[in-house]
């Protein structure tokens, strides 16, 4: 299934990308950025913008503040995973904790998955 996307949302999409969070730039500058496997930041999918992107790994990871672990944000990321899945995507969730205490554990994580999902095949492994 093709990706949709709502496209009143660029704005705030374009808005979010000029204003992450201190973990959201973190993870963007010093990871994703450059990585070898292209990124995007603040993608919008169907009527949800992602913090981060990767197409050729249909993968989502989103960074979690304080707001995603109230009762009313679990089950507003509970609908927004499940639709986000019907998409064939899969979504890693790290918290603001694990960025600023476990950086390089969240980045072998990321990098572990997208090495699962892409170079599966043992003549695709480049890294």
């Amino acid at each position: 299934m093709s990706l949709k996307y709502n496209q009143n949302l660029i704005h705030r999409a374009k808005e979010l990308r000029t204003n992450m969070t201190k973990q959201e730039r973190h993870l963007w500058y010093d990871f994703l950025s450059s990585y070898p496997v292209r990124f995007q930041r603040q993608k919008t999918i169907d009527n949800y913008i992602v913090d981060f992107y990767c197409h050729k790994a249909k993968l989502v990871i989103e960074v979690d503040g304080i707001q995603h672990y109230t009762k009313d944000g679990i089950e507003y990321d509970r609908i927004r995973t499940e639709i986000l899945e019907c998409y064939g995507l899969e979504i890693l969730r790290f918290s603001n904790i694990d960025i600023d205490n476990n950086f390089k554990e969240v980045c072998r994580i990321i990098e572990n998955k997208v090495k699962e999902k892409v170079y599966s095949h043992p003549m695709q492994a480049d890294f």
